[in-house]
Formats: C-alpha cells, sequence, structure tokens
C-alpha cells in the first residue's frame, strides 16, 4: 500500500461536481463479497477539464472481484462501480483512496479491508457465476446517503428516494434497495425488509446521487436541475 502526499493540494467535496454521461470502460469482473465501509475514506478522481483539481466521492464498500481484485465501489450513475470503471465526458479517471481530515493518501484497498474479505470468501465460499437466478448472496446497508432518482416524463418531474441497502445476488452483480412505500408496515426501514425492492427494476429509475447532488435537487438548485436537463439530452 502506498502512502503519498496530494501533489495537487486541492480537493472538492462530491456536492461540488455533477457527473454526466460517462465514456466508455470495460466493465469489472463479478463482485465476490463486498464489505461496508465504515471510516469515512473517499475516492479521487480528476477529469482534463480541472488538471489542478482532485474531486472526492464517499465510497460506499469495498469489493472482492472474481479476478481476485479488491476495490472500493460507489454508487455511480446507473449502477455500483468499482474505482476502475469510473468515467464521465472529460475523460475522468481514477486517481487514489484518501482518509479525510488528514494526509494519508494511498492506492491500494486497507490491509485489514483485503483481510476481511479474504476471511469472508474462504467462510462463505465463492459463487460460481453459472446460474444468474440464484438468490440473495449479502445485503450491506447504504452508510453514505445515497438516493435514487426516478422521472416518469422525462426529468420534467422528479423523485428522490432514499437507498436503504445494496443487495449483492449469486451472478455477482448489485443492485440498490429502495423502500416501496404502499409496503412499508414499520418504521425505520432496515436492510432486508421486506418492502425494499430494486430501484435498477423500477422503469422510472435513472440515475444515483449522494446526498449533496440529492439535497440540491430537493432545494431546486438550478445548477443541479440543469446537470439532470443535460444528462437527459444525452441519453
Amino acid at each position: 500500500m502506498a502512502n503519498r502526499r496530494d501533489p495537487i493540494g486541492d480537493t472538492k467535496r462530491p456536492n461540488n461536481v455533477l457527473p454526466f454521461t460517462p465514456r466508455r470502460r470495460a466493465a469489472s469482473p463479478p463482485i465476490l463479497r463486498l464489505s461496508p465501509e465504515y471510516d469515512g475514506m473517499e475516492l479521487l478522481y480528476a477529469n482534463d477539464q480541472h488538471p489542478d483539481t482532485l474531486f472526492s466521492v464517499k465510497i460506499l464498500a469495498w469489493a472482492r472481484l472474481e479476478n481476485g481484485e479488491t476495490l472500493a465501489m460507489v454508487p455511480w450513475l446507473r449502477k455500483l462501480a468499482s474505482a476502475h470503471e469510473l468515467a464521465d465526458p472529460l475523460n475522468g479517471r481514477w486517481e487514489g483512496y484518501r482518509l479525510p481530515e488528514s494526509d494519508y493518501l494511498f492506492c491500494e484497498a486497507p490491509p485489514h479491508k483485503v483481510q476481511e474479505l479474504d476471511a469472508a470468501v474462504s467462510f462463505f465460499g465463492k459463487p460460481t457465476f453459472d446460474n444468474p437466478a440464484r438468490g440473495l448472496v449479502q445485503e450491506i446497508p447504504d452508510t453514505i446517503g445515497t438516493h435514487a432518482v426516478f422521472s416518469e416524463d422525462e426529468f420534467e418531474t422528479l423523485s428522490l428516494m432514499e437507498v436503504v441497502s445494496w443487495r449483492l445476488y449469486g451472478d455477482g452483480t448489485a443492485r440498490a434497495m429502495v423502500a416501496d412505500e404502499a409496503a412499508v408496515t414499520q418504521t425505520p426501514v432496515l436492510p432486508g425488509d421486506h418492502c425494499l425492492v430494486p430501484a435498477q427494476k423500477e422503469p422510472d429509475f435513472r440515475y444515483f446521487f449522494q446526498h449533496g447532488i440529492a439535497n440540491r435537487l430537493k432545494e431546486h438548485d438550478p445548477e443541479a436541475l440543469a446537470a439532470i436537463a443535460m444528462l437527459n439530452a444525452r441519453q
């Protein structure tokens, strides 16, 4: 694990950046296991338009992939994406990780997360991925305030729902779980509740945003709404 000082020195929080339609990147291998990030570590990325700035995004979890890699995972546009998959129209790219409120920057998964995932895969075994219909493998809570954005009329109106949890399935994919309000029988709604449904399976689902952008959308912030309009135009 490398420990290096930020050569740029100017980082911005995720609510200062609005992701648009990404350039294509090779998809990550299937996920074997997830380990939630509870210490607030963030992923750093840069793009060509802001060469002197690193942007930060809160990490949801660390994933052990089928190829043996351990990478950070963040909700990005329409999916849970690994660090290697991050892209934006300004040639965005992953640059590393950081521990907030410190000078600690690194490029490899923390050893304690690697060890945790090693132990979990050893204990639970590896999925074979030969049966996509295989059931639930794992469910973790969303701890970073992810919101799913829904629109049934081409973004004329928006509905935002908090993501309660993420479910990892036997085909190695993860889905964000939101509450079906008509099916809620008790509060708070917790991971595993019968009222949870996969956001990506809903026909009106559009994108994921972390809480900074989601709150700006709720407040009808003009810049955030303009970004949504651009997303719609680029579809």
